[in-house]
């Protein structure tokens, strides 16, 4: 056994370029995991600075000095968060404010169908499963209960000094980023090995797959979710706004996010018409919607940022999301394709030839 892991190692990390592209991965998750926290203005400022780089480097191209030209994306970057927190937050918060309101009545209606359905064929669906799931979900979406939890949300988000921290902090260390990228980045070269080319070989790979990713996934959220809510007031189904926003955002999570948001979708609507042939019709649109994405939107998009097996893609959901949360979800893909790089630029030490037959 020791022979065989010592071949192994031999093998495997032979090569310091090896051995230093994986004490850069570790040191950068170890910090990232146990001061995400701490450090959450600084990572939420450099992914920012990351997508906003491109137009800077674009106007830079055309003889514009760095520094207006970060000062004139970050304003236009701001004056559009400003207008979607202002336009849209308020229209979503009423309507999130008004299901949780018509939420009890929702499920009611629900639960009264279901028990309909169970006296009408209790060959198939056992009663006291049934009383037994009522009794969870009732005590799980008890008014206090999910009043107590909003309550709670909004307290984390009023925190002012948060607010404060994010508003000021962020927006001027994206500026810093910008106009002083070259300065800032051969000034941490400092800290890093010396032999660092394989490092440097799987950066230049992934540099631009991740950002075709994170604007094809941007691109993604404003289509889905702008289309899902044009199709919703179509429709006239309530809560139009925030069920399109949530479509957009289940983009986020491959395949999952998706099978969570038909829930609400389903519920809203069954609430509104019952089954009937609105019901029918909204899921049969929703239904097309998803499709579209998924065969034709997505390998639109993604064609050139994303090779990778949708077995790999859910478990680096699982995984990243469980160790980061939000972050962990939205930058699962690219840390998979990481890993992928990692995998394909290692260098293997080519075995020894047995002469002892000889």
């Amino acid at each position: 056994m020791l022979s065989i892991l010592s071949s192994w190692y031999k093998e495997r990390f032979s090569d310091p370029q090896a051995v230093t592209l994986v004490l850069i991965l570790v040191g950068l998750a170890l910090v990232i995991y146990f001061a995400g926290d701490l450090l959450a203005p600084l990572l939420v400022a450099l992914v920012l600075a990351f997508l906003l780089e491109w137009p800077v480097a674009q106007m830079a191209r055309v003889g514009i000095s760095r520094t207006p030209a970060a000062s004139l994306v970050l304003f236009l970057f701001i004056g559009l968060m400003l207008m979607l927190c202002f336009g849209l937050v308020p229209s979503i918060w009423r309507q999130g404010v008004s299901l949780i309101g018509d939420l009890p009545s929702m499920i009611d209606k629900g639960l009264y169908t279901a028990q309909q359905y169970v006296n009408q064929y209790p060959q198939f669906i056992n009663p006291n499963q049934l009383d037994t799931m009522v009794a969870e979900l009732k005590k799980l979406l008890d008014t206090e209960h999910i009043l107590d939890i909003g309550k709670q949300l909004l307290g984390y988000s009023a925190s002012l000094l948060v607010l404060m921290v994010y508003a000021i902090l962020v927006p001027l260390l994206v500026f810093f980023f910008l106009k002083d990228k070259d300065l800032l980045i051969s000034g941490s070269k400092r800290f890093f090995p010396s032999n660092r080319d394989l490092a440097r070989k799987v950066w230049s790979e992934m540099d631009q797959q991740i950002f075709n990713y994170i604007r094809g996934k941007v691109i993604e959220i404003v289509i889905i979710g702008v289309v899902s809510y044009a199709f919703f007031a179509l429709m006239d189904l309530r809560y139009a706004a925030l069920l399109g926003v949530l479509t957009g955002l289940s983009v986020l999570i491959p395949y999952v996010g998706a099978t969570l948001v038909t829930l609400p979708i389903a519920l809203v609507a069954f609430f509104q018409w019952g089954v009937s042939s609105e019901f029918g019709y909204l899921m049969l649109g929703y239904g097309i919607i998803q499709a579209l994405d998924g065969n034709l939107l997505v390998p639109i998009l993604f064609s050139d940022a994303v090779d990778l097996h949708p077995v790999f893609i859910i478990a680096a959901v699982l995984i990243f999301g469980g160790l980061w949360g939000v972050w962990g979800v939205f930058f699962a893909i690219p840390l998979a394709s990481l890993v992928k790089a990692v995998i394909n630029a290692w260098p293997v030490r080519e075995p020894l030839p047995n002469n002892t037959g000889s």
